[in-house]
C-alpha cells in the first residue's frame, strides 16, 4: 500500500515523509525540489540521478541531501521513504554539530553523502521511519519532539555506519579536532566556494597553516583540499550549464573568474570535455558521469 504525504506544519517548523514505489514516483516531484534537508531510503533495486552521479542501488541505502538536483529513474516493489524538514525544525545551533544539518552526513566536501545498510541495520532504520509514520498519523502534542527524537537517532546511527565506510582508518583514535577540521572545511567551502579558489582562503579561515590543513586530510585518506575546492565549482559549474541558460562567460563570472578563457580551460582539463560540449551532451542524454 502507498501512502499520502504525511506533514507536520506550523508558522516556521515543517516535516514530512513520503513513502512511494515505482508506481507513483511522481508524488515526489513536488516536494525533491524544494531547498529541505533530505533524507532518502531507497530499497536495493531502484536506478537514481543525484546531480550528475548516476546510482543503481545494490542494497539499502540512504542518501543525505540539501540542495542536489534528485531524479528517480526507476523505483521497485519495494516502498521507499522520503523524509524532508527545514532548518528551523531540526538544525538549531545547540545540537551537537556532527550530527546537525552541518555534520558530516550534510555540508561535507563529498559531493553525496550516502551509506549502504547491511539486514540488522536496514531493520533499525525502518523501524524509526515507522515510529517517525506513526507519530505523523496520531498528531499528539508531543508528536513534534517524539519525531526530532527519531530523526536524530537515524543521523546519529548512520554518522557512525559513513564514517566507518568512508574515512578509511580507526575513527576512534581520531582526534575529535580533526574531524572538527574536516566539518569546518565542508562548511566554509559550501558558504565561499564562489570567492574563494585557494586552499590559503579555508587554512585562514580555520586559522592553521595551508600545509597543516593539507596533512590533515592525508591523515584521513581523503584527496587535497585543493582537489575538493576544484570538485565544489566544477559541480556548481554542471548545475548552471545543465539547468539553467546562463552562458559560459556568465558562469565563469557566477563561480569567481574575472577570465572565462581561464574557467574554460579549468573544466575542459578535469572533466575532458568543454563546457558547451557538456551541456550538449547532457541537453541529448548521451552521458551519466562526466
Amino acid at each position: 500500500m502507498v501512502l499520502e504525504d504525511l506533514v507536520f506544519e506550523d508558522n516556521y517548523k515543517k516535516f514530512g515523509l513520503n513513502v512511494f514505489s515505482n508506481e507513483n514516483l511522481d508524488t515526489i516531484n513536488s516536494i525533491k525540489a524544494h531547498p529541505y534537508i533530505k533524507i532518502l531510503f531507497v530499497p536495493a533495486g531502484y536506478e537514481l540521478m543525484i546531480d550528475f552521479n548516476h546510482h543503481i542501488t545494490k542494497a539499502p541505502t540512504l542518501f543525505f541531501l540539501t540542495y542536489q538536483y534528485l531524479d528517480i529513474k526507476n523505483g521497485g516493489t519495494d516502498e521507499a521513504s522520503f523524509l524532508y524538514y527545514n532548518r528551523d525544525f531540526y538544525c538549531i545551533q545547540i545540537h551537537d554539530k556532527e550530527v546537525a544539518c552541518d555534520g558530516l552526513l550534510f555540508h561535507n566536501v563529498f559531493e553525496i553523502p550516502n551509506v549502504e545498510l547491511d539486514h540488522a541495520e536496514t531493520i533499525i532504520i525502518q523501524n524509526l521511519f515507522g515510529h517517525i509514520k506513526d507519530e505523523l498519523e496520531w498528531k499528539e502534542s508531543s508528536s513534534e519532539e517524539m519525531i526530532r527524537t527519531y530523526l536524530k537517532q537515524i543521523i546519529i546511527r548512520t554518522t557512525r555506519k559513513w564514517k566507518k565506510q568512508n574515512l578509511k582508518t580507526d575513527t576512534v583514535n581520531i582526534p575529535n579536532n580533526e574531524l572538527d577540521v574536516f566539518r569546518d572545511f565542508s562548511r566554509y567551502l559550501e558558504i565561499h566556494f564562489r570567492e574563494k579558489h585557494q586552499v590559503a582562503d579555508y587554512a585562514e579561515l580555520l586559522h592553521i597553516a595551508p600545509k597543516t590543513l593539507t596533512h590533515k586530510f592525508k591523515n584521513l585518506h581523503l584527496e587535497s583540499p585543493n582537489q575538493f575546492i576544484i570538485n565544489r565549482i566544477l559541480l556548481e559549474a554542471k548545475r548552471l550549464l545543465f539547468y539553467t541558460d546562463k552562458s559560459v562567460k556568465e558562469i565563469a563570472y557566477d563561480l569567481g573568474y574575472e577570465d572565462p578563457a581561464y574557467f574554460n580551460r579549468l573544466f575542459t582539463q578535469k572533466t575532458g570535455h568543454t563546457p558547451s560540449n557538456f551541456k550538449k551532451n547532457y541537453a541529448s542524454g548521451k552521458k551519466y558521469n562526466i
